[in-house]
């Protein structure tokens, strides 16, 4: 092999490995350490289905829940913003897709210029042409291309893809958010519904117990001081009422502007008592998180973001080549503009240009997309923790109500045969009007939270649901 063979071979290899080691590199998940299972989750068995992987219209039992979630579907603005977003993000990743392709322009001059008599120009026209003024006409293509060698075209058209994914992943956040915001202003609006059914159902119940003490006042059996006394606990049952019905109607307006209408009445055919909870609830494994929640899933497509930014902005510092071509007519007079073959013309080029001095711009710009780029991985990160986190609070919170749930159904029995034994104890002078009044407050207090709580635990589910990605599909 002679000395100018072994040149070129050495050339060869050294040219391809600057090439393959300028590619864009494969993007590979930064490592997290998962937890094996979350935090207090030992609600169900382990060969339960996910519920992220549900649709809302199969977990959510209620058809006319079911109902308003799909009109804020169709309807919500927040939701159609993140629509428009996405539509503007594919706009710029499918433009992204031309960096390659040759930039191709035509254009047509004609120029006619009288210059001075004295200059030399105005004397070679009157010369050569006999005319005092001088025509230049030209149609011409020209193409230019930059060759890709670095990758770093490509490593835009990376960055684009990511941003575009990004927003798509933002679209599903807003779609679990929505989902959970109208079943969790439903389910208020149902356990309002039963503390308005429950406080009206005491209020009658005061108001026939103050119409029992005014006949035994009238009989000279109870004192005025009784009497006084139902009055203000019926006055504070009814003073209740308003509250509850403008708490009701103010949930109505919320649900409506999330469903994207006017404010107005929510129509609903259940209950509290009748709403139908999942058949099953299971949380998965924390590493199923990756693959279900929107905000877990765009904080990592940052991350391959910006591992293709910092490719792009190492491949800025290395030299560039551009080729270039222009081809046309031109000619001195109009009549010989389009005269072929004498009027055409051609060039082609090639430049290559390297950054030589810069004021260290293009350095700075490699090493803060670095920095961006662990900034982006730490976000990932914590993304993560909040998200496992978030499910974990879910899910105690849901074992947590259900105990309370079932202590307050005891305490509402328990409160209403209390409220039965006072009155007949009073009817027979076995109990003192203090502890009919004390047994029916008691009563109240006991449904309404037993309400509550059942709203609390409804709602805990729908956060759960939300919290592992669960609503978008």
């Amino acid at each position: 092999m002679n000395l100018k063979m072994k040149i070129k071979n050495i050339a060869y290899i050294i040219i391809s490995g600057v090439a393959i080691s300028c590619k864009v590199q494969k993007y590979e998940r930064p490592q997290i350490q998962m937890p094996e299972a979350f935090r207090n989750d030992s609600i169900v068995a382990e060969d339960d289905k996910n519920i992220a992987a549900i649709n809302y219209k199969d977990f959510f039992k209620d058809p006319v829940l079911v109902g308003l979630i799909d009109q804020a579907m169709i309807r919500n603005n927040d939701l159609q913003l993140a629509l428009k977003q996405i539509e503007f993000a594919s706009l710029a990743y499918n433009q992204s897709k031309w960096g390659n392709v040759p930039v191709i322009s035509a254009a047509a001059n004609a120029n006619i210029s009288r210059p001075s008599d004295n200059s030399m120009n105005g004397m070679m026209a009157g010369q050569f042409m006999g005319k005092r003024y001088m025509e230049d006409y030209t149609a011409s293509v020209n193409i230019s291309w930059e060759a890709d060698i670095w990758g770093k075209i490509k490593g835009r058209k990376e960055q684009a893809l990511a941003e575009y994914l990004k927003t798509q992943e933002a679209g599903k956040a807003v779609k679990t958010q929505l989902v959970a915001a109208v079943v969790q202003g439903y389910y208020n609006l149902l356990m309002l519904d039963t503390q308005l059914e429950i406080t009206k159902s005491n209020l009658t119940y005061a108001d026939n117990t103050l119409k029992f003490l005014i006949k035994q006042q009238e009989l000279g059996i109870t004192t005025a001081l009784a009497v006084q006394q139902q009055e203000i606990i019926k006055d504070q049952i009814l003073k209740s009422i308003p509250a509850i019905e403008s708490s009701i109607a103010t949930q109505e307006n919320a649900l409506s502007l999330l469903t994207g209408s006017m404010p107005g009445k929510i129509e609903r055919s259940g209950s509290l008592n009748t709403v139908l909870s999942p058949d099953r609830i299971s949380a998965g494994i924390p590493s199923e998180l990756l693959s279900y929640r929107p905000d877990v899933k765009s904080a990592e497509l940052e991350v391959r973001k910006s591992a293709a930014a910092i490719h792009v902005a190492k491949m800025s510092m290395y030299p560039s080549l551009n080729i270039t071509a222009q081809g046309g007519v031109n000619a001195f007079q109009f009549s010989k503009w389009f005269s072929i073959p004498g009027s055409l013309f051609g060039m082609a080029a090639g430049a290559i240009a390297q950054p030589v001095l810069n004021g260290k711009q293009l350095k700075t710009q490699y090493e803060q997309s670095k920095v961006l780029a662990d900034q982006a991985e730490i976000m990932f990160k914590q993304s993560v923790l909040k998200a496992v986190g978030e499910v974990s609070d879910a899910l105690v919170q849901i074992q947590k109500l259900e105990e309370q749930e079932k202590i307050a159904e005891g305490l509402a029995l328990k409160s209403g045969e209390a409220v039965k034994k006072a009155d007949v104890l009073f009817k027979y002078n076995s109990a003192t009007y203090v502890e009919v009044i004390m047994a029916q407050t008691n009563k109240l207090q006991a449904e309404l939270e037993l309400a509550s709580l059942k709203a609390q635990r409804l709602n805990a589910i729908t956060v759960l649901y939300r919290s592992v990605g669960g609503g978008w599909q």
